[in-house]
């Protein structure tokens, strides 16, 4: 070696450089393995972002590496880049993404993961057929991944290709429930008994040669004795709420009415269904019980399941000989809000993110960092605004489509979503059976939207001019101001747009911060006026306070039901005659009479018919930027602020929690110990509500189906980005997580 030989300084320095260099390409090298796991470290527990910024950093020392002819294994590169694209899926940055895949694929053109996720891009930037292409190629090396699979016949669908059949055994495949799909698919998608046919018409009845059909109530369909089909129909003339199914076999010699109850979608029975035991004597399981109580009930569950029958075109809720017919001014009449288009992909985010069209460029959507193309992209969105905004999206109308809502949705959140054939809403019910009898598309439906509100507000603003522009006493001049401007000696009243004041703080123009001022004739001078007094009984007349009148200060001015000066005394009056109960009514009507059509400051343009609140819509015209929660309705505008909701109490809560589920219960609500009390059994236990263990077989049954039932809500808000990936505090609900953690 040249460190043995003397004399020679110049192989030793070659030696040592050779060396370094060894050792700096080491250190390279680790370096870009390092970042690359810190990367997928973070991907793993959700932090897109970061994730992004270790794999970019690794990327940008490996072409550094690659100036100084260090080789960085090509297979590592293939993976930075399919790794950093699907962490660009993941935020919505779709042409990023795409141009990783092709990098990975210049690479190694073999690596499936990065042509799944090429073909994903490509659907969300509306590029189907390429998509396809992709994903076909991508079927070939992995055929039985189920995402590939569902990914094939998504776009097989959009593009309205015929789906060859597969070959298929004898066995024959039944769909697990109404919103399951048959197991074992692979590319095309198999000619199965039990899976709806595209050809399959639901208006025709399957039933109606051998079956009859009738709708009750709770009124005319009576209950008389203890057995599960002892009820008797009525037939006197009441107001008939319709609710339920009755049915019964034509040529049978039994010609009483029996009830056909929702199929039971609990459990993943595949197998034929049959008559309970119970249905003689009383059913042990009442309102849970999941087999049948008639072969009337088999017969509809049956052909529910193959999906060859609508129960809504059985059931009509408006009955079959009505005229009553689903128009788009029927049902924001009913259900008041407004149809809008909004980008689809921003829609379907996990978070949801709101996005309209770009205000600068309208052939994009107002999305803060991807502009995706709005008309490719866009969806027919129901918005209510109420305390909330609430958003319902209105998927299209197929032949696949079921008209009756999801009970899965309704519960705790369909996991299939957009691929769910049955309604998520009960508005998306309502426009596809208005779409299934007149045709209408989705561009007509926001035509019609639009039409029917500005009729609305043409008829307000008819009626408003009608009205006299002079408002409050005769002698008073009356103005609203901003209340923190006028303790600091300015007048200063709301902007254009009524969410600010016009002075340079631009205060929020809120009802706890603005202050109603009155000048009279003679006194010429701004005054303040306190609410009207909430004491009952109410005077008949005001009286000034008897302090004022001596000249001196009232010493309860905060509670004092007597008026403190004459201005206040006259607009005390003028609100009781005109039964104006808060300063809120009187800053609306007062709104109302300086120019017709205005409203209160949550949105321009409201009215009130029969006390409710019916919005224009020009009250959904303000761009709504970041993460919107559909749960709690409320959009965060910041990435703090949507941490700070989701990790609210209050947020987590509404998770786990709604109105609908208190009626399903009957018993306690889990303790987390799932045993039954042995001391219950015996009848020695004294703790009653307070025991931790079940009182008995069916309380410990309804238990665990509260868990289940609950660790679903759980998953699809998980699924959904509403829970912190981290997250696992959630209160009296962290019993749940003890298997899963």
């Amino acid at each position: 070696m040249c460190l043995k030989r003397k004399g020679k300084p110049a192989s030793l320095f070659i030696f040592c450089t050779d060396l370094f260099l060894f050792n700096f390409q080491v250190f390279i090298k680790d370096l870009v393995w390092n970042l690359f796991g810190e990367g997928n470290d973070v991907f793993k527990e959700g932090e897109w972002t970061k994730s992004i910024e270790m794999y970019t950093e690794a990327l940008s020392i490996a072409d550094y590496a690659d100036s100084e002819e260090i080789c960085v294994p090509t297979g590592l590169m293939e993976k930075l880049y399919a790794n950093r694209a699907a962490a660009y899926l993941n935020i919505g940055l779709y042409d990023q993404a795409l141009e990783d895949c092709e990098k990975a694929l210049q690479l190694n053109e073999g690596n499936h993961k990065a042509l799944y996720r090429k073909a994903k891009s490509l659907k969300e930037l509306g590029r189907h057929q390429e998509a396809y292409e992709a994903v076909a190629k991508c079927s070939l090396a992995v055929p039985q991944d189920s995402s590939v699979t569902q990914l094939t016949q998504d776009l097989a669908k959009i593009l309205g290709l015929k789906i060859r059949k597969a070959y298929v055994r004898s066995k024959v495949c039944v769909c697990l429930n109404n919103n399951d799909t048959p197991m074992g698919m692979a590319v095309g998608m198999p000619e199965v008994k039990g899976l709806l046919p595209a050809a399959v018409d639901l208006a025709k009845n399957p039933l109606a040669e051998t079956h009859e059909f009738k709708q009750a109530c709770s009124i005319c369909y009576v209950k008389t004795g203890p057995g599960v089909l002892d009820y008797t129909l009525h037939t006197e003339e009441h107001k008939c709420k319709k609710d339920a199914l009755l049915g019964r076999i034509k040529h049978s010699p039994d010609k009483t009415w029996k009830l056909i109850r929702p199929r039971p979608t609990k459990t993943q029975y595949v197998g034929p269904y049959y008559i309970c035991k119970g249905n003689i004597c009383d059913c042990l399981y009442p309102g849970h019980c999941t087999f049948a109580y008639c072969q009337e009930e088999i017969d509809v569950w049956t052909l529910e399941r193959k999906g060859f029958i609508s129960r809504e075109l059985l059931f009509d809720p408006y009955g079959p000989n009505t005229n009553v017919r689903l128009t788009v001014p029927k049902i924001l009449q009913e259900h008041h809000g407004i149809f809008m288009f909004l980008c689809g992909v921003c829609f379907d985010h996990k978070p949801r993110i709101i996005s309209k069209t770009n205000k600068d460029d309208p052939s994009l959507c107002s999305h803060p960092v991807t502009k995706h193309v709005f008309e490719d992209h866009k969806c027919l969105v129901h918005i209510l605004k109420e305390n909330t905004v609430r958003y319902s999206k209105i998927r299209p109308l197929i032949s696949q489509c079921q008209l009756d809502l999801c009970r899965h949705e309704v519960r705790y959140g369909c996991v299939r979503e957009d691929d769910c054939f049955y309604a998520h809403s009960l508005i998306e019910l309502k426009v596809w059976m208005m779409q299934h009898e007149l045709g209408i598309t989705h561009e007509s439906i926001v035509q019609e939207a639009k039409k029917f509100w500005n009729a609305t507000a043409s008829l307000q603003g008819a009626q408003l001019s009608s009205v006299q522009r002079r408002f409050g006493p005769p002698n008073l001049k009356m103005m609203f101001v901003c209340g923190q401007c006028w303790r600091n000696g300015q007048l200063s009243e709301a902007d254009k747009n009524k969410k600010y004041c016009s002075a340079k703080a631009r205060h929020t123009w809120a009802k706890d911060r603005r202050v109603v001022l009155v000048s009279s004739h003679e006194r010429k001078k701004w005054t303040t006026v306190r609410p009207l007094p909430t004491k009952k009984p109410i005077p008949s007349q005001f009286e000034i306070c008897m302090h004022v009148t001596a000249g001196k200060k009232c010493q309860y001015i905060g509670n004092c039901t007597f008026a403190h000066s004459i201005e206040e005394r006259d607009l005390w009056t003028y609100m009781k005659e005109n039964n104006i109960p808060d300063m809120d009514q009187l800053y609306e009507q007062w709104l109302q009479s300086q120019k017709p059509g205005w409203g209160e400051e949550t949105s321009n343009n409201s009215v009130r018919e029969n006390g409710k609140q019916i919005h224009m819509p020009t009250d959904y015209a303000e761009e709504v930027a970041g993460n919107h929660c559909w749960l709690c309705g409320k959009n965060c505008n910041s990435e703090k602020q949507w941490q700070q909701h989701i990790t609210s109490e209050k947020h987590k809560d509404r998770v786990f929690n709604s109105e609908d589920d208190q009626n399903c219960w009957q018993y306690r609500f889990p303790t987390g110990t799932f045993k039954v009390c042995e001391r219950f059994l015996k009848g020695t236990c004294t703790e009653d509500d307070l025991c931790k263990l079940a009182h008995g077989d069916q309380e410990l049954k309804e238990w665990m189906e509260r868990r289940e039932f609950l660790l679903m809500k759980l998953a699809k808000a998980r699924k959904d980005h509403l829970i912190a990936p981290n997250d696992n505090d959630f209160g009296k609900y962290s019993f749940l997580l003890k298997d899963i953690i």
